[in-house]
């Protein structure tokens, strides 16, 4: 079971959007990737409290999360799917999943039509970090041959390889195509099914109520032939493969990479379903993106905003000088163009916005403290005299 989100921030269920956004600086900042280089152990740690901070700071989220814990991940924090979700809850707890319940077939929706509304015919499992795992019923596989599933997945990246682009191998587990039977899911000589003639019909009693449905013998498909001692007659296997995928320069939280026949293998001999990599960009503790735009925080020193200066400054794309103007006051923003994030319509870069901060010195210094006793003359009126309420 995952670590409660709460816990991982260390704040309580009922805490305020102030402190869960102050208690996430103060962990951001000790487990940040660059503040330890090389510890794996800080950097899954970072991993777990952006996660958690991206759900309990979305006042949306955050309510599916309290209502639904892990599962409201589980249907992507998608109110919709909540609401079907609820029904079937509130169902289970009057025990009407099942024969004889709202849910069974004989009445009412279906059990497997309210799965597939929340998860979809495949539904996609994390194992960690750079590991995910997928699951499919194959109660469900069509008659004949049909393409598979399309499958979706979530990677985590840095805002530093959602800007600059990067290339992640993956360890997949998911429905492949079956060696013994080569997907067809048959074995032996084939022939007409003796229980429905070869029609793939047959009739079915449930209670004092009869209806023509699929052949229980042949699954619908007419024909008769023995299962693949493999794969049961499904033509799929579960395997396990590393595959790469590039990440191009400027995702998003929610963009996605299509890998074309990457997803779930085909039932008997059809294609495969293409598997979708969706990108989830970890919040930067120093950093905050708007669109293409980045804005950063820069601290000067008070002669510097004084005089102006030329500082370093770092980029994502390398450290440039910037000439601070004097008589900066904290709040000024600077615009470097073409600094931001690229965008994925290949319409140019966005740009960085410096955002100046002036720092003032230690007032235990006596220095300091004399310079400022000074300073107080050259202020040639009142800095409050336009402040009317």
């Amino acid at each position: 079971m995952a670590e409660d989100y709460y816990q991982v921030l260390g704040v309580s269920r009922s805490a305020t959007e102030a402190e869960i956004k102050k208690a996430y600086r103060k962990l951001a900042r000790k487990y940040h990737p660059d503040m330890n280089p090389g510890n794996k152990s800080a950097e899954e740690k970072f991993k777990q409290l952006s996660a958690a901070f991206e759900v309990v700071s979305d006042p949306k989220k955050r309510k599916l999360y309290d209502e639904f814990g892990e599962d409201a991940a589980k249907i992507g924090f998608d109110e919709k799917k909540a609401e079907t979700l609820r029904a079937y809850k509130a169902a289970a707890a009057r025990g009407g999943v099942g024969e004889g319940g709202p849910f069974a077939g004989g009445g009412g929706a279906d059990f497997g039509d309210l799965f597939e509304d929340l998860f979809g015919r495949a539904g996609a499992g994390g194992d960690g970090p750079g590991g995910f795992g997928f699951s499919t019923d194959e109660g469900i596989a069509p008659r004949g041959p049909a393409r598979g599933e399309d499958l979706t997945t979530r990677i985590q990246l840095s805002l530093s390889e959602a800007i600059n682009g990067t290339e992640k191998t993956l360890s997949i587990t998911r429905p492949g195509r079956c060696p013994t039977c080569g997907g067809a899911g048959e074995k032996g000589p084939v022939t007409k099914c003796p229980t429905c003639g070869g029609t793939g019909r047959a009739k079915r009693n449930l209670g004092p109520l009869s209806f023509s449905g699929a052949c229980p013998t042949c699954g619908g498909t007419g024909r008769a032939a023995k299962p693949c001692d493999t794969c049961g007659g499904t033509g799929r296997v579960t395997e396990t493969q590393r595959i790469t995928v590039k990440i191009p320069p400027g995702v998003q939280t929610g963009s996605q990479v299509r890998l074309a026949g990457q997803g779930a293998a085909g039932y008997r001999g059809g294609p495969p379903g293409d598997l979708f990599i969706e990108t989830e960009v970890l919040p930067h503790p120093l950093v905050r993106r708007e669109g293409d735009d980045l804005y950063l925080e820069v601290p000067i020193t008070v002669p510097e905003a004084m005089f102006g200066s030329e500082i370093r400054v770092p980029t994502f794309s390398g450290d440039v000088t910037v000439k601070i103007p004097p008589g900066s006051q904290s709040g000024k923003k600077m615009r470097l163009r073409g600094r931001g994030v690229p965008s994925l319509k290949g319409s140019g870069r966005g740009d960085l916005y410096l955002v100046l901060k002036v720092v003032l010195p230690d007032s235990s210094n006596a220095d300091a403290r004399a310079a400022a006793e000074r300073m107080k003359s050259s202020y040639a009126r009142d800095v409050r005299e336009d402040v009317r309420l």
